[in-house]
């Protein structure tokens, strides 16, 4: 079996940075991708990012910026106060290509070799 997953679209807000006591560094997004159908959909879906990966995304991504992510899809799961189980699913990615140009970011990119 495979879980493996590949997106490509915008970020849809500035990306949040968390540095654990350990070290690891994890950053999260949200990430806009159109359908290519007549009616323009959108889906949405969560991105986390870990590692130098998170720290490029955290440097360089920005509401807005085409991105695209490879990686697998995940669930965070919990049971609430009322005792219902909940899933919500999220691409916990591997790797991040920033893919718009140094105008769209409003700043210097590393090219793809620096990360």
């Amino acid at each position: 079996m495979v879980n493996s997953v590949i997106l490509v679209g915008r970020a849809g807000q500035d990306p949040e940075m968390r540095y654990f006591e350990s070290g690891r560094v994890k950053t999260t997004f949200s990430m806009a991708v159109n359908r290519p159908t007549k009616e323009k959909e959108t889906d949405w879906f969560d991105i986390t990012l870990w590692g130098r990966q998170a720290e490029v995304a955290g440097e360089y991504v920005r509401k807005g910026s085409l991105v695209g992510v490879e990686g697998r899809l995940d669930f965070n799961r919990w049971t609430d106060d009322a005792g219902v189980k909940h899933a919500k699913p999220f691409i916990n990615a591997t790797n991040l290509r920033l893919l718009g140009s140094k105008r769209d970011s409003g700043g210097d990119m590393p090219s793809p070799d620096e990360f």
